[in-house]
């Protein structure tokens, strides 16, 4: 049994792989920078595991919570900028599913 490998496949697919999660964790950072751009910080209530070097107190969430309601009020943009900016975020993190499904369906159709 002769085994034949195509290296030039191999290559092809590892620079389109590597291409695409540059692009979707790109878009993914652009849509997150945006977000907090226009005053929307995500906060995140972490899981909690039994085997967690540390646990977030809901205490600490709160305070959280409450340093990125006191940051968006201090952001410099106008009501104006700030929404297009949220427009950005919303059409990045859609560009990133697209991205994604493009990729899915390439996955799917071979």
């Amino acid at each position: 049994m002769n085994v034949q490998i195509d290296w030039l496949a191999f290559v092809e697919v590892f620079v389109v792989a590597l291409v695409a999660a540059v692009v979707v964790v790109g878009l993914y950072a652009i849509g997150l920078r945006m977000l907090v751009r226009a005053g929307r910080a995500p906060v995140v209530a972490p899981a909690e595991f039994t085997d967690a070097i540390t646990v977030v107190t809901p205490k600490e969430l709160a305070k959280a919570a409450k340093a990125a309601a006191k940051a968006a009020k201090k952001s410099p943009l106008t009501a104006g900028q700030k929404r297009v900016a949220l427009l950005a975020a919303y059409g990045s993190f859609a560009l990133c599913a697209l991205a994604v499904l493009g990729g899915l369906l390439l996955i799917v159709a071979h």
